[in-house]
């Protein structure tokens, strides 16, 4: 059994304007469980805690890249290739929800399904097949639920802060007034770039120049997808304050440490110089699949993506211009957990 401590302050404020749990029926006996399903372009992720003090403690866990994005830029639609990967691992998720003793459980859908003209069809085969309902959120509830899953991890300081998560098929970027318990959110944006669609859109390139002209297109289709939000950002505090949480940060953070294995312990809260996760990306981008794959905590299954991600993460310090970035291993899953032990929805 995993048993991760999550010390989260309580939520404070409104209810979620939208949710439908799916109640697996509790087992009679022993601790009560909570589950939380983020289901992206890219993961398919799965969290099981109990209540534990101020937060809650994970007691299962699973996580599989499912790609189920590939190809929906180029289609409009998810094809029959992703969709079957990721019912596999939906299987496995419902497998352990039935297992585990959990009282209230709920699944999101994010980017791919928002955006596939066959999204509710597939939504339907996943409840068909597997017995999990599947939400499909905004944006603005996506980002929502990572800011509220992650801002524990926030620099104290003054000023306002700029949380994001770098997602498959989307980007989110949430301002936030971080002076109180639960940060306020003053404004946000999704870009709909995120490592999937930006890699299938301008990504590719054999020789150092094809890399590095590709690189250069992702970089510009990055920073106009920003630009309405630039234009309303306020000038950052004499520090400002940078977290973002997704497998971009993550995996970089891994990098710049020299893991030669990913553990989270080391990641999860790590504050590192934003000057040195700018040159680890430029760096990977001008490598090539080979060489990215044989890094540790890159690998195969993230060596075709990550630049994707580096190129998104360079806009970010390009838009608020941070000395330090905070990582954060935990966003929607833990956001939704939350809301369901304090208010059962």
């Amino acid at each position: 059994m995993v048993d991760v401590t999550a010390q989260l302050p309580r939520r404070q404020g409104q209810r979620p304007a939208r949710s439908a749990p799916h109640s697996p029926s509790p087992a009679r006996g022993g601790p009560r469980h909570y589950a939380a399903l983020d289901l992206g372009t890219n993961n398919c992720r799965l969290l099981i805690a109990r209540p534990q003090g101020d937060g809650f403690a994970v007691v299962d866990a699973f996580s599989r890249i499912v790609r189920l994005g590939e190809g929906l830029s180029a289609n409009g639609a998810l094809s029959d290739a992703a969709i079957e990967r990721t019912i596999a691992a939906l299987r496995v998720c419902a497998d352990k929800l039935k297992r585990r003793n959990v009282r209230l459980a709920r699944s999101v859908a994010t980017e791919a399904c928002r955006r596939a003209t066959n999204g509710a069809a597939f939504i339907a085969r996943v409840l068909d097949e597997t017995g999990i309902h599947l939400d499909i959120i905004s944006a603005e509830e996506e980002a929502r639920l990572a800011v509220l899953g992650c801002h524990a991890l926030l620099e104290p300081g003054t000023g306002p802060a700029l949380v994001f998560d770098i997602g498959g098929g989307s980007t989110e970027l949430v301002l936030v007034d971080a002076d109180t318990t639960v940060p306020r959110v003053r404004d946000w944006h999704s870009a709909p770039w995120g490592v999937v669609s930006l890699t299938e859109s301008a990504g590719g390139g054999g020789s150092a120049e094809e890399r590095a002209a590709a690189y250069r297109r992702m970089r510009a289709l990055v920073t106009e997808s920003f630009a309405p939000f630039a234009a309303r950002l306020p000038r950052p505090a004499v520090t400002p304050r940078l977290l973002g949480t997704s497998g971009t940060v993550t995996t970089l953070a891994s990098v710049h440490l020299g893991l030669e294995r990913y553990d989270r312990a080391q990641v999860d809260g790590l504050i590192a110089p934003a000057a040195a996760m700018r040159a680890i990306s430029q760096e990977l981008a001008g490598m090539s699949l080979t060489e990215r794959a044989q890094l540790p905590c890159i690998g195969r299954e993230r060596a075709d993506l990550v630049v994707a991600g580096c190129a998104i993460l360079e806009g970010i310090l390009d838009l608020w211009p941070a000395q330090r970035l905070g990582v954060a291993d935990r966003g929607i899953r833990e956001g939704i957990l939350r809301r369901l032990m304090e208010t059962g929805a």
